[in-house]
């Protein structure tokens, strides 16, 4: 695709060595960089942003859909970033596509983080029907879909709303042996205190599991929550 294209042209225009091999070393898991920093990388974000906006919903996706096939990690953050940017239009059709997204392009927690605490998040806002297909995700195999079980209420618990939703992942998620799934537990209590602090420790006084996750999470490069 042209605009995918001169997308990449862009990102391949700003590429520091440093700074991508850097990236390799930070994570645990694998993955494809081009070696942007977040500065350029918003520029070329910014630039993106522009030529997406009048493209028609499924031109959107497309590209979207592109750059997630690419395999690159600055795309795949890319597609989270620009993609919120239409959150008002998020509801049973795009928590779809973003549970595949999950389910066939992410692997590894800043993907993963993205995508639940920004897209998901947003489409939950608009339809709360949509929490309970959540719970499901405690249970999949999947390990970035478990964490976004509890990633994707983030925003929630900034809010002070749908505690009830948050202790119950919480609790499902509370003997999880992957450390990526408890770090994202750990994250979205530590998000609930400021705004719900008598019920979290409460949730604490029983489930002391969930009190070992909130000791924290790793730093983030993208600092996509």
């Amino acid at each position: 695709m042209e605009l995918v294209e001169e997308i990449r042209a862009e990102l391949a225009r700003r590429i520091d060595p440093e700074h991508r091999e850097g990236s390799r070393r930070f994570f645990k898991e694998a993955i494809d960089p081009w070696g942007v920093r977040s500065a350029p990388l918003k520029e070329v974000e910014v630039l993106t942003y522009r030529l997406l906006k009048p493209l028609i919903v499924s031109e959107r996706y497309a590209v979207f859909e592109e750059l997630w096939r690419g395999g690159k990690f600055e795309e795949g953050v890319m597609v989270s970033h620009l993609a919120r940017k239409f959150k008002r239009e998020f509801g049973l059709k795009e928590f779809k596509i973003f549970e595949r997204w999950i389910d066939q392009h992410v692997s590894n927690w800043a993907h993963c983080d993205g995508v639940s605490s920004w897209l998901l998040s947003a489409c939950i806002e608009n339809d709360p029907g949509l929490r309970a297909k959540l719970l499901s995700w405690t249970r999949s195999k999947n390990r970035w879909k478990r964490r976004a079980s509890a990633v994707s209420f983030l925003q929630e618990a900034k809010r002070g709303r749908n505690v009830d939703y948050i202790f119950n992942v919480s609790e499902r998620l509370e003997k999880d042996t992957d450390v990526m799934v408890q770090k994202g537990v750990g994250w979205l209590l530590k998000e609930t205190y400021p705004k719900r602090p008598e019920e979290t420790l409460e949730f604490f006084r029983h489930h002391s599991a969930s009190g070992r996750a909130i000791r924290g999470r790793e730093d983030e490069p993208c600092g996509s929550g």
